[in-house]
């Protein structure tokens, strides 16, 4: 913030304080470190975004008004990680842990769940590696953050605070978190790791950012391009059923490789933009991996989470522009 690339207020608001402790920036390689270091404040490929929406609906008045929504306001949302570094992290590690796997006598149904007890070497590595990794991802979306500010300040000439361009809420997703859970009635500590997943704690909870406890953790959802991404707040029973958790994204009905090919020979950008949605990406590639039919729909998969009552609908927000990495 001293830098003047953020909000003091942001870190109020940001998982962690935007800081997870017990990173070790040595276990991190050189390799990561070279591949990360032209890539911090960039989006990167695959489904991360940068969203200008608008909030269309409001399912829970009280919660939307302590998370600063309302019908019709405009929010952006931005969707990326740790880029090449977090990569090359779990790149590097792969082999360390197939090798942990077999010295500690696991028995693993398929190589890609490869893994160490938590307190061995080569889990302490590990874990202190990915922290690094995930607070390189908080840098990153708040170098973003502070540009998109830049961007709608040059184009309205008002300031952010001006505008009103405040961070709701910047949660971590992919990633192992050691966390105190209740099992079969006592509190126990867990090295909890949320995949495709992310954390949806319910009101009251300390690690809920204290100007939501009275409503819970804002939980982001985000869906395809050209339909529906939604805010949720989690619950009691999330925490109690799921360990706190809830799913981070709508999921993939179509493979990379299949969306490509279903989408070849149409004008992409130009069908959204007869959505009323303008789409900005480095090539066409990208669109084509994204086309919205690629992705379930988040709707049905966001009324399951809330009937199932791990989440709670807020508000639904609808794309205007998308720029994809």
């Amino acid at each position: 913030m001293k830098n003047g690339l953020g909000e003091s207020d942001d870190l109020l608001h940001i998982e962690e304080g935007g800081r997870l402790e017990g990173a070790q920036p040595a276990q991190v390689s050189a390799r990561a470190k070279e591949r990360g270091r032209p890539q911090l404040g960039t989006l990167g490929s695959g489904n991360h975004f940068v969203e200008v929406q608008r909030v269309a609906e409001i399912y829970d008045g009280p919660a939307a008004r302590a998370l600063g929504l309302e019908p019709g306001q405009i929010t952006i949302s931005i969707h990326t990680g740790s880029r090449g570094l977090g990569y090359q992290v779990c790149d590097d590690f792969l082999q360390v842990m197939l090798r942990s796997a077999r010295d500690h006598g696991i028995d693993l149904p398929d190589p890609q769940l490869c893994c160490a007890p938590v307190k061995s070497e080569e889990g302490k590595r590990y874990m202190g590696a990915m922290y690094a990794a995930a607070n390189f991802a908080f840098a990153n979306r708040q170098l973003i953050t502070h540009w998109v500010r830049l961007s709608f300040q040059e184009v309205f000439q008002r300031g952010p605070r001006e505008l009103g361009i405040e961070v709701v809420y910047d949660v971590c997703h992919n990633i192992a978190k050691v966390e105190t859970h209740r099992v079969d009635g006592v509190e126990r500590k867990l090295c909890l790791h949320r995949k495709g997943a992310t954390r949806a704690f319910p009101p009251g909870h300390p690690l809920t950012p204290a100007a939501y406890r009275d409503v819970g953790q804002p939980v982001l959802i985000p869906g395809d391009m050209g339909r529906y991404s939604y805010v949720l707040v989690g619950t009691e029973r999330a925490y109690e059923e799921t360990f706190g958790s809830t799913c981070h994204g709508a999921g993939r009905r179509m493979s990379r490789a299949a969306a490509k090919k279903a989408a070849r020979g149409r004008p992409i950008a130009r069908d959204m933009e007869d959505r009323g949605i303008f789409v900005r990406s480095d090539g066409y590639a990208t669109l084509a991996e994204e086309i919205p039919e690629a992705y379930k729909d988040v709707a049905e998969v966001v009324e399951v989470v809330h009937r199932a009552g791990i989440s709670r609908k807020v508000a639904k927000l609808v794309p205007l522009a998308v720029i994809k990495g």
